[in-house]
Formats: C-alpha cells, structure tokens, sequence
C-alpha cells in the first residue's frame, strides 16, 4: 500500500473495472430492488441528487452482500420544457426558432442533442460510485416506455378517467405552456395593494375592493362578501358598475371572503384565480348568465391583453403590466382609486422562464385523480406502503383526499404526443398510432384525422416509472422478479406529485403497490441552514468536493450567468470569505460518509466542510491502520492452523466488532443511516485504531510474548479489519475494495472484490461481556493518566510514577492483571499501593473505588506552568468579556442573523468552560507550589 491515502488514484479506477465486470447486474436469491428517481437528462448531479443517490447505493451495497438478487433501476427522465428549452437556446444563437424546423426537424435535433450532451449526469453519478445496474438503463422517451404511456393513456379514456375540457391552469407567458406546480415557485416580493372603488349601480355608494393585481379586473364578474360581514348584509343581491367598463355585476355572498383581509370585499374573476374559480362553480347558476357564462379569459397566450369586445379598445393588445399601469393611472383620474399601500405578496414565477405565472383558463387534457387516490389512500392506510418516518402519512392522506384533477397535457413538443386523433367535426378517437385508431373505430381510410399538437406532462410517463422500466405492459420475467419494488428513496418535496401518482398508477395497471416503503429524507441545506440557491451562491456541486476546486474556478461557476453585477460582487464577496483557498479534494468516499452520517430521520441536514474534512480524515485514519497491519503481521502467521492463543484484549476487540455489527444492521434495517455509520465511526477510530492497535503493539514487539499469542494477535488484527471493511464497504466502497484486496489474502475470505463476500452477521458466542468490562476499566485507568498529563503539561513520552488507594480488593487484582499494559500504554515507570498515608502533592484522578495519584514533583516547573496558564486565564476572559459585551448589545442580538447570535452563545459557553477548567488547573499546581 502507498503511504499516503490518495482517493483520485484509486476511485476512477475500481469504478471501471467494476462496471466492466458486471458486478452490477441482478445475481443472488430473494429479490430487492430500488428505482432511481430518474433525474432530467438536461441536469447536472446536484447535493440532493448525491445524497439519495449515497443512501440508495448504501442500501443496494448492503443486500447485494446479503445474496439478494439486487437491482438498482437507473434511467433519465426527457424532462420535456428543461430539454426543449436547452436545443431552443441553441436555434436561437443561430438566428432560429423551433417553428423554422418543424415539429419532425426540431425534435431531431433534441434527439442529436441527448446523443452529444445528454449522458452528463450518469458520468457524475458514475464518480459517486453509484452501482446502478447500466445494461438496463432506461429512457422515459425509450419505445418500451413509450409504448406503456400509450397504453395507460388509452386505458383510462377508454374508463373516462382521462377526458378534455376547459379549466384554469398554470400558464407560462413566455413558454406558452400549461406547468405543473412543481415548476412554479412563489417567493415574496415587495408589491402594492390597489384599493379600488365599485360604484353601486342604483348611484347611491360604492363598495371598496383591494387587489395586487389590478389588470385582472377586466375580468371580474362579481364581487364577495363573507354571509356574516354586517358591514355589507344589506348589499348581498345588489350591482354594481365594473370601473373602466359598462358591465353590471352583482354583489354575492361567499365564506371563502376573509372580513379581517382589506377591506373585506373580494373581487371575483374566476378566468385568471383558482380561489376565483371554485367561487364561480358555487355561484355558476347566476354568474354563468353572464357573458361567456362568467369566465372572462382577458389574456392572450403571452400575457397581453385579449382583443375581447368586453374588454376596453384602449387596453386590448398591452402587455399586462403596460395595462396595469394604464389602469391604474385610469382609476385615479376617474376618482375610482381609493389609495395605495406597500404590500409584500408571493408572486409565482416559473422555474423554467421565471416569468410570473398567470391562472389561464384554456383546454386541456386531466386525470380524474380522485378516482384513482381511493385505493391509494387505502393502501397507506392498510400498511401495504409504510412511510418513513411516519409523520408523512398524515401529509399524504391530506393532499390525496383534497386532491384535485391532473392537467397532463404540455404545448410544447418534446415529449410524448397524447395519443388522441381529432376529424374534421372535433370527435377525438384515442389509440396507441392512427393505424391502430382506424381500426379501434372502424374508421375508413378517406377519414382526415388530425394528432393533438400537445405532450404529456412529464410526470405523467415518470408515474409509470417502476413497471414501465421493468417491461410492463409486457409480462416480462424482470417485471415478475422485482415487481413490487422493495424502497422508494426520495425527498418529501415530490411526495405529492411523483411518489403519490407512482402508487396510484402502479394500483390500477398491476393490480399491486409500486413499493412496500417509502423513506423520505430532508433538503441539503448550506452550513447555516440556508436553503441552497444560485442567487444566494451558497450552492456546491459535489463533484468540486471530490476532486477539489481552486478559488477563481469556483467564482467562475458561482457569478457565470448572473445578471445583476452587485449580486455577483455579493456572491463572489461570500465565496472568498467561506473557500479564501478553494475547495480541497475530499474523495467519493468522505462525501458519502458525510452524508450517511448526516441522514438524520428525514430531516434536513446542515452541510458543513468542517464535516467532510473529518471524515477525509477518517478515511486516512482507516488507510494508516491497514498499513500498520499489513506492515507488522507475517504472512506466515496471520493465518495458520497451529494454536493461538487470545488474550484480553482480542477477546475484547471482538465482542465489540460483534456489538457493532448487530448495531449497523439494525440501523440499515430501520433507514437510520446515521446510527449506521456512527456505529461504525466509533468502532473504527476508537476501538481498533487508537485502542486494539496499542494494545497489539506491545504484543507484537515483546520478546516474552509467546506464538500462540502473537499468532493470536496477529490472526485478530488481519481478520477484525477484514471484516471491518466490509462492514464500511457499502458505504464508502473504494477505500475499502482497494484495502480488502491486500488484506483478504491474509484472511479466511478471498474473491475478485469484496463487492461480491457476504456482509458480516453476528456471532453472539465471540461476544465475551467480562472481556468488555475489563479491557474498559483498562482504557478509563490509562485515559485518565493521559487526561492528568495533558492538564498539567507533563511531556506525553515521559515515564511517571503513580500511586493507588482502593478499599477494594478487585481493583488490585485488575491492576495486576493488566499491569503489563497499564505501564506500556500509560507510561508508568512504577505502581505503588498506600492505604492511610496521605499522598505527596499530586495530581489526582477517580475510577469507581479506586484512587490514582501522581507526584508531580521533578515533573513539571510549577513557577513556569503557573505563568503559563495565568496567561491562558486572561486570554480566555479577555475573548469571554467581547462576546459578553456583544451578546448584552440589544441591537446587535435584533439585527444580527439568528444563526450568527446562536454561534455567540455557543462560543460564550465554551469559553465558560474552558475557563473554569484553567482556573482549577491553575489552584491545583498553586497548591503544589504550597
């Protein structure tokens, strides 16, 4: 093994070979398989992504070594508008659009398109190390897929549970297409609110109506009321003259209106509000007489106003917010607007454009989703499906039983084309092609028909995504095997609009759930719990944690396509201050550890450098032990039938080693991968490398120690750590392959990769528990020794004296037993007992009954030591006073970040401590002195 632990020389390389092995693929008993939420072809491998990819692959690891018959289902999803808009951004440097090509040209080009650039994220998810099965790599715009989204949409025509019709969707402006609310993202910006007067009609008043979007009145049909505002009980049934318009619209009574919000009346425009339209469908008997029936569409596909003979000529063909600024203007010098106020509001804006999202009423394809929930919602509640953690029951059933129809179709033309054929009177026939319409319907072959223009939503092929990628609608031997799929491993923010319609789908095309559990895991947030954003510059790409990024690199790719230069110079002001060096290489391996041991129970976890750096350090803790072992164990001695003997130590070695395994596989089992990867962090730098080594040492290099007792020793050391390795293996599976392979020929487990040994299972009868009770009172005795020489500053390597005093008899015999060891590791040059004298000056410490002393006289210079540490105690109370000062400060604990006061106070506490504990060191050697 080299010296040095060097993760770029060794990641790379065993990923290849074990991808050209074919360790992957499906081989074993009892099958198990996870599908990948499949990331957008566009995408590049983000925190989230690599961390489910890291819990996903931990839990694939660990049942492809217990022997199950393993499949880890990889795919992209075609992610329709985030692709479109990447080959159209491409047209658009040429001087071209889509509508050059062609529909047929264009979705060539994105095709050539995935082919050149679409495979970038699979390469990252490569470096992670994620063993995927890649023969069977998936598509969602592949023939088979495809052929199942024909199929499922056909199904549910043929059922009436798809149907076409006009209803109010997320509308985006500048991609002239309906979103899904997973692409719309509100956030609060600072606006105003318009309070605008209505007269009434008969001439005798007028009624107030607050609104931030005042271009929408165009569109209004009415205006509500609360049934029990007495302020307005006498207007109910009255009308009123719609400002800039000669229409008439009545005053209803609706309980939707909040009386404490404005002035307590609502305008009612159910074209362009969703809250709008549910009042428009309880009052449809009496607003549907109006024109269009009381759904007044003011916008064009673009956002401007519609040329709609009800509509104002002065306003028809503006932008909407040319129109509000007309309006607005219009109102005031009408005496209709009543004021302005500054008002924050959230504004939805499109993921994709980021133009503000408009409520646009238009034809569209839905789902009738609340037939489908019903044995969804049943399958949670008869725990075929267990969420993990459990809280997300009650957040599922809440959205599944006021669940709303699906809008599915996209105008766009990437993506699946519904399958739905139009003739010339608009009869719509539904079949998988026109050939097969033709003969479903019986149609002849003079009939014109015409294809929809539109797509499916995207979600609409991933909700078939665990049996479409198996085969289905195919009764293929795949499909047979790992259907139903074991986990879904996912985070909540898609609960509702992937994972819900996965199991609603799965119930009505198989007749079984998707997966029998489902873990949800929290958002990576940056290290002061900050949500990770491209504006903020707090994001970090998880390959730069790999492979290192130098400063100016990373400013590059955090400012390159801002548009604003001062959030820029914010950005770049924040890296230097957090990075002022870069980012240095961590590994694939120190990445994953990080993030199984932040996998805290689906809550969002805080990531922070300083958390990587110490599992870096982990990983060379764990790469200097093998060295140390591979250096010191003969060959010839390591493993060999002759007689070996096991002393305290061994035995105590492997009752914790079997401790552990039983705490790991317990942890996997209930998704607590924290728990997990503690467990091991533990046993791993505490009890093999700082103890079990040191114990071994003195073994090892005694020319009293026996054979069978080095033979022991050493046989522990090869087979404690090959085990070991494996236990970490599905976790950090690269240190541990390239360890395993030079430390397996030493042990009773050999094979080409440690991918392919079975993962360790306990052996109650290797677990000694007096060994356990000994070897600790061992550790405590000489931890304290060690904490004794650190307080008072005695030289680590110096031999010291020591002093005993117990009432107890059994102490002695321990210490006895074990005086080899306590004077190796301890550095004690002699033990003494005493009973009644008082001990000399010392240094004094407790364990149980039994009291340690040391004589510190010849030790240390007490007149130096003093002097030392009165420094230290001004120092500290210097630091303590500022932030004392700051922390008394009423306006900085106003203005500051929370986060920011919280370290103070943090750092108050420690410096507390640290404090007292100088202060007693300080009385203890000034008693010395004495």
């Amino acid at each position: 093994m080299d010296k040095s632990y060097h993760p770029q020389e060794i990641e790379q390389r065993w990923y290849q070979l074990w991808e050209k092995k074919g360790y992957f693929s499906p081989q074993g008993d009892i099958p198990y398989c996870i599908m990948i939420p499949p990331p957008n072809v566009t995408g590049h491998l983000h925190m989230g992504h690599a961390f489910q990819d890291t819990l996903m692959d931990i839990l694939i690891r660990y049942h492809r070594m217990k022997g199950n018959n393993t499949l880890w289902q990889v795919g992209t999803d075609h992610a329709g508008i985030a692709t479109q808009m990447v080959v159209e951004r491409q047209l658009n440097k040429e001087g071209k659009t889509r509508h050059d090509l062609g529909r047929d040209y264009f979705t060539q080009r994105i095709w050539e398109w995935k082919a050149q650039s679409g495979g970038t994220i699979t390469r990252q998810l490569r470096r992670m190390g994620a063993s995927v099965d890649w023969d069977q790599e998936c598509f969602t715009m592949d023939e088979s897929l495809s052929r199942a989204v024909a199929t499922v949409f056909e199904q549910l025509f043929d059922e009436g549970l798809i149907y076409r019709g006009k209803r109010l969707v997320n509308w985006d402006p500048v991609l002239h297409t309906a979103i899904s609310d997973l692409e719309v993202l509100s956030e609060e910006e600072q606006g105003h609110l318009w309070h605008m007067r209505y007269p009434l009609t008969e001439g005798s008043g007028y009624m107030i109506v607050a609104t931030t979007r005042p271009e929408t009145m165009l569109g209004d049909v009415a205006v509500a009321v609360h049934p029990e505002d007495s302020r307005y009980q006498h207007f109910i049934g009255k009308t009123l003259t719609l400002p800039l318009t000669s229409r008439v619209i009545p005053i209803i009574e609706d309980s939707y209106v909040d009386p404490e919000f404005g002035s307590g009346c609502v305008k009612i425009t159910p074209a362009h509000d969703f809250n709008d339209y549910e009042v428009w469908q309880r009052h449809q008997d009496r607003l549907s007489t109006q024109p269009h029936g009381g759904l007044i569409n003011i916008f064009t596909v673009d956002a401007h106003i519609n040329a709609d003979l009800l509509i104002p000529e002065k306003y028809q063909g503006l932008d909407r917010f040319e129109a509000r600024r007309l309006i607005i203007a219009d109102l005031e010098n009408a005496g209709l607007l009543e004021k302005t106020e500054e008002h924050k509001l959230m504004v939805p804006r499109s993921d994709r454009s980021q133009a503000v999202v408009e409520p646009y009423l238009t034809d569209q394809w839905f789902v009738n989703a609340k037939t489908l929930a019903e044995p969804a919602i049943q399958a949670v509640k008869e725990e075929k499906i267990r969420f993990i953690p459990e809280n997300w029951n009650k957040i599922y059933f809440q959205w599944m039983e006021n669940i709303q129809d699906w809008c599915i179709s996209r105008q766009i033309w990437w993506g699946h084309r519904i399958p739905a054929w139009y003739d010339s009177q608009g009869k719509v026939y539904v079949a998988a092609s026109e050939e097969k319409v033709r003969e479903k319907y019986h149609l002849s072959g003079d009939l014109v028909l015409i294809q929809d223009e539109d797509v499916l939503d995207t979600w609409f092929s991933s909700a078939l995504w665990p049996f479409s990628t198996l085969g289905w609608p195919e009764d293929t031997e795949r499909f047979c095997s790992f259907y139903p799929t074991s986990v879904l491993i996912t985070g909540f923010d898609i609960i509702f609009f992937w994972v819900a319609r996965m199991i609603m789908m799965g119930l009505k095309f198989t007749g079984q759930v998707p997966f029998k559990e489902v873990y949800i895991h929290g958002l990576v947030r940056d290290s002061e719990g900050q949500k990770m954003s491209k504006s903020k510059g707090n994001v970090l790409d998880p390959l730069d944690l790999i492979d290192g990024i130098d400063l100016e690199s990373l400013l590059a790719k955090r400012t390159t396509g801002l548009m604003q230069p001062a959030l820029a110079k914010r950005i770049e002001k924040a890296t230097k201050k957090e990075f002022p060096q870069g980012i240095p290489a961590f590994g694939c391996d120190a990445l994953r550890f990080t993030f199984a041991i932040l996998a805290t129970g689906g809550r969002d976890i805080r990531f922070d450098l300083g958390r990587i750096e110490g599992y870096r350090n982990f990983c060379n803790k764990l790469w200097n032990a093998a060295r140390f072992v591979l250096m010191n164990v003969d060959s010839s001695v390591a493993y060999s039938e002759q007689k070996v003997a096991l002393g305290m130590p061994e035995q105590w070695i492997y009752s914790c080693l079997q401790l552990t395994i039983q705490q790991v596989t317990d942890s996997f089992a209930n998704y607590r991968f924290d728990h997990g990867a503690q467990a091991l962090y533990d046993f791993t730098w505490n009890e093999y490398c700082d103890w079990y080594l040191e114990f071994a040492k003195p073994t090892l290099n005694s020319p009293d120690t026996s054979e069978a007792q080095r033979r022991g020793t050493c046989q522990t050391l090869i087979e404690v750590l090959e085990i070991l390795l494996r236990l970490l293996h599905p976790i950090i599976p690269f240190i541990t392959e390239e360890i395993w392979q030079q430390v397996s020929p030493l042990s009773t487990h050999h094979g080409e990769t440690i991918m392919k040994q079975p993962y360790p299972t306990v052996s109650h009868n290797q677990i000694n528990q007096n060994a356990i009770e000994e070897i600790n009172w061992v550790i405590g005795f000489i931890t304290e020794i060690r904490s004794i020489r650190s307080q008072m500053n005695v030289p680590p390597n110096k031999q010291i004296p020591i002093l005993l005093k117990s009432p107890v008899t059994n102490d002695r015999i321990k210490v006895d037993s074990h005086s080899s060891l306590l004077k190796t590791l301890a550095k004690i040059d002699s033990i003494h007992w005493f009973s009644d004298k008082t001990p000399p000056p010392s240094a004094a410490a407790l364990i149980g009954n039994l009291e340690i002393f040391i004589p510190l006289a010849g030790l240390i210079d007490a007149q130096k030591e003093l002097a030392r540490l009165e420094k230290e105690i001004e120092k500290t109370r210097k630091n303590l006073a500022q932030i004392q000062n700051k922390l008394a400060n009423t306006n900085y604990i106003e203005r500051a970040p929370a986060e920011v006061v919280a370290k103070e106070r943090q750092k108050a506490e420690e410096l507390t401590v640290t404090l007292k504990a100088i202060e007693e060191q300080h009385t203890k050697i000034a008693a010395l002195k004495v």
